[in-house]
């Protein structure tokens, strides 16, 4: 970077190209380069080993190139939209030029705004806020609780989970065709499961919502990581995504999409910079006028490192060819599918089938294990990380476990024995950084620990299954 930067240089043309791969000639390239991928971890048994990261679907690893922009930048750290010095504006531009950045990638239509937030949570919130008087909102019982939670003051149908793409598009126009047709509707979708990695046919269900004059809102958590959205295209009305699983650090979101009820209703945070104008009246009082533009709606000072960490793997996912990034994972996607099938004692959790496209989040039981029992053991005896728990779908996975509501169940292990059957499952998530080599460890651990059991003692601790680190427990598994 050099010394006196303009924004447009800073945006356009950060000093981290080194930090970048382009796959765009080859799917079968070096995966992305990110923060993390030479970390070692001790393992219980003796010794460490590199970790494993296998838990994108929570939060995907920031990448190299990522990190190194926002260093470049953050000398030239300033106040946004709140300064006359030289910092401050280019501040402003950078956070400014960010939006813009977003808006190409998302593919936004003449008119469509680009709002930044913390996160998909938040923006799902925001646009809960924002409905029109007596709104009706349709979600599928199946939608991640960012999804399913937000609507506290509307209307709410929830629809059962479908079992192939065609009954989801189904069941949903039935649904709309039973509603009143003279009010607003909302129909909110995911574009990719946080639990089974399934695509959902996003189009379809978008024509079908407006063909009866609902709107509908695509939650893109776990479609934007790893496959282009492009709002135009899917003729969707909004997209809410997070940057900590688009490969940017954490505390930043983005809720893009049609502008009107943004813009109808009354600030999400109310506040400076949502505020246009201020003044007291003769009675005391305070009108206030609202801004019209994203403003309206990101009062306070805005966290212009996460959003220009947003606009930068934005960027860097584009130029290193995001179709071949698609292939790349597809293909390591087929190779997971068909490690776990080679296991009998394994269950991928669908609910359209072994056919079904997917992104790289792979939901499964394993007969036999409590899966957070399974968990520790990946992590405590081969430095692999993956999640295991309901992944805030509560009533899908009891649905995909073939479970009542009343079943118990919770998040983390259960109180007892490690190897009891618990409702919950164990869930593998990669991306554009994942190494070839992670994955075959992966798969070689499922079958080690199905074949031959865990070498350690496991308890639970708070909540969670961990290895037992007394005499009793050492003594036990040297045993």
């Amino acid at each position: 970077m050099s010394a006196q930067p303009t924004a447009a240089a800073v945006s356009a043309a950060p000093a981290a190209a080194a930090g970048s791969a382009d796959c765009s000639a080859d799917p079968s390239c070096e995966p992305l380069p990110v923060l993390g991928r030479d970390v070692t971890v001790p393992l219980v048994t003796g010794g460490e080993v590199t970790y494993a990261a296998l838990d994108y679907g929570a939060s995907a690893p920031a990448l190299q190139r990522v990190w190194d922009d926002v260093a470049a930048y953050a000398p030239y750290y300033g106040s946004v939209h709140r300064g006359a010095g030289y910092l401050s504006q280019l501040s402003t531009d950078l956070f400014e030029n960010s939006r813009e950045v977003v808006a190409d990638f998302l593919g936004c239509r003449p008119g469509d705004q680009v709002v930044f937030t913390r996160s998909t949570t938040d923006s799902l919130n925001l646009l809960a806020q924002v409905l029109p008087a007596d709104c009706q909102v349709f979600v599928f019982e199946t939608e991640h609780h960012a999804s399913l939670l937000p609507w506290r003051d509307a209307r709410v149908t929830y629809l059962n989970a479908p079992r192939t793409p065609q009954q989801a598009v189904e069941t949903l126009e039935r649904a709309l065709a039973d509603r009143d047709p003279h009010g607003p509707a909302l129909v909110c979708v995911t574009g990719a499961s946080n639990v089974t990695g399934e695509l959902w046919p996003v189009r379809e269900l978008a024509a079908a919502a407006h063909a009866h004059g609902a709107r509908i809102v695509l939650d893109a958590a776990q479609l934007a990581p790893h496959h282009p959205v492009d709002i135009a295209e899917l003729d969707v009305d909004w997209v809410a995504f997070s940057g900590h699983k688009l490969y940017a650090p954490f505390g930043s979101g983005v809720l893009a999409g049609r502008a009107d009820w943004l813009q109808e209703a009354e600030p999400y945070l109310a506040g400076g910079g949502a505020s246009r104008k201020v003044a007291r009246r003769t009675d005391g009082g305070v009108d206030v006028e609202w801004h019209t533009t994203a403003a309206r709606h990101e009062a306070g000072s805005p966290n212009v490192i996460g959003v220009y960490s947003i606009a930068s793997a934005c960027k860097a996912l584009t130029e290193a060819g995001f179709d071949a990034l698609v292939e790349r994972e597809q293909r390591l996607v087929r190779r997971v599918l068909d490690g776990l099938a080679e296991v009998e004692q394994v269950k991928v959790l669908s609910l359209f089938g072994e056919d079904a496209a997917r992104v790289s989040v792979i939901s499964f039981v394993v007969e036999g294990w409590n899966s957070s029992h399974f968990a520790a053991a990946l992590s405590a005896e081969y430095g692999i990380g993956v999640r295991d728990g309901l992944f805030c779908a509560h009533p899908l996975v009891r649905t995909l476990l073939g479970s009542s509501p009343q079943d118990p169940g919770e998040c983390g292990a259960p109180e007892g024995d490690p190897g009891e059957r618990s409702l919950n499952a164990i869930r593998v998530s990669f991306g554009a950084g994942t190494p070839d080599e992670h994955l075959e460890r992966f798969l070689r651990a499922v079958k080690e620990l199905v074949t031959d059991g865990a070498r350690w003692n496991y308890r639970t601790e708070e909540g969670r299954c961990v290895p037992d680190t007394s005499a009793a427990g050492t003594a036990g598994a040297a045993a």
